[in-house]
């Protein structure tokens, strides 16, 4: 076992120097005690650290601590600065929200007050470009010539003509616009408007050669034959006749004229008594010659038509006619002939054709259908470019 050595005990001087008269003794490495301990059963007592070694961690860590604590004020000023700097920031900038409001809402109204008023200048422009066009019109008109306001009037009124044509489906309002503007030219007399009134007269007689029937006549003439369609007389229900008069004979004399060959009073009661019977029997023939009446009848069914079949006869032709007008009046001229040659079909086949009411209403009926067709009207294309050119000088 080997010697404990004992470090012998000193007092250490302030300021931590050794006596002088005290000889340093060495320590012992570690690795000397780690191994002599290892070997003995005994243990060393643990060594006090030195005082200058509490002291400076001592300083160390409250230093350390006065530092962190310097840290954390600083760091404390710093967040309670930041938090004013963002409650004034915020403050500056609800009162720039509210004033930007302000200002977008006068914005706002001052944009509605300037598209008022951009919209009664736009209207005060609109008016005022109207009459200086009206103006521009007038000085116009003022400016032109006589013979130009005739050809002007004269353009006019038959444009206004092809579009009345157009819509009545006749060529009357176009030949009449036309002459009222020939007699209007030839009052003039102007040789200016020669070349027109030769335009015109040319047009007048393309538009008389064609065929146009006035839309107008004929609806008249198909309400004429409706109304007649109840007073016509069928085949199974003939009309009656009024028995002819007998007219007096020509031998016979006057009762009360005076006596030629100076007869007696009895020869001419003889003869007022012939006379009278010859009006008797002729009137007696005539009644009888009335009640039987002997007619060829091409359709037999026609003489089986009963009266209820007879009312339901008429009123088929009246609607035929009806419809008829109706197509005429919408230029739908297929439809028209087909409905009045179906309405001429029954006249021929179930109406006494002997009749004279019959006999008119196919006239009339037959008048439309030949009337009743499409047409086109010529435009006076010439006229107008002869009016076009006159007005252009050239």
């Amino acid at each position: 076992m080997p010697p404990i050595v004992s470090e012998p005990s000193h007092t250490p001087l302030p300021g931590g120097a050794s006596p002088a008269n005290e000889p340093i003794v060495p320590s012992p490495a570690p690795e000397a005690l780690a191994s002599s301990a290892s070997g003995s059963s005994l243990e060393a007592p643990p060594q006090t650290l030195p005082a200058k070694a509490w002291l400076i961690g001592a300083g160390v860590v409250g230093a350390l601590s006065v530092a962190a604590l310097t840290l954390a004020v600083f760091s404390q000023q710093r967040i309670k600065l930041l938090e004013q700097e963002l409650v004034r920031r915020q403050q500056e900038s609800q009162g720039q929200s509210v004033e930007a409001r302000a200002l977008a809402k006068q914005a706002q109204e001052s944009s509605t007050a300037i598209e008022t008023k951009v919209g009664l200048l736009e209207a005060r422009v609109a008016e005022t470009a109207l009459q200086r066009s009206q103006l521009e019109d007038l000085i116009q008109q003022l400016s032109r010539s006589r013979d130009e306001n005739v050809l002007a009037d004269v353009e006019a009124a038959i444009r206004v003509a092809i579009q009345q044509t157009a819509i009545t489906g006749s060529a009357e309002p176009l030949a009449g616009a036309m002459r009222q503007s020939e007699e209007r030219l030839a009052r003039l007399n102007q040789p200016r408007v020669e070349r027109v009134r030769r335009a015109l007269a040319r047009d007048i007689d393309r538009v008389k050669a064609v065929a146009v029937g006035d839309i107008a006549s004929l609806t008249i003439k198909l309400d004429e034959a409706v109304r007649m369609v109840d007073e016509l007389p069928l085949l199974s229900q003939p009309e009656r006749r009024p028995p002819a008069v007998a007219a007096s004979r020509p031998g016979g004399r006057s009762s009360s004229g005076p006596s030629a060959g100076g007869a007696s009073d009895e020869s001419v009661w003889w003869q007022s008594v012939r006379n009278g019977w010859a009006v008797a029997t002729d009137r007696i023939a005539a009644e009888v010659r009335s009640l039987v009446r002997v007619t060829r009848i091409e359709q037999p069914e026609a003489m089986l038509v009963t009266p209820e079949q007879g009312w339901f006869l008429r009123e088929n032709l009246k609607l035929r006619l009806l419809n008829a007008r109706l197509a005429l009046l919408s230029r739908q001229y297929d439809t028209v002939q087909s409905d009045l040659r179906d309405a001429q079909a029954s006249l021929d086949r179930y109406f006494d054709r002997s009749s004279r009411r019959v006999t008119t209403t196919a006239d009339l009926i037959r008048q439309v259908a030949q009337l009743a067709r499409q047409v086109s009207v010529p435009r006076p294309d010439e006229t107008l470019a002869a009016i076009a050119a006159t007005q252009a000088g050239r």
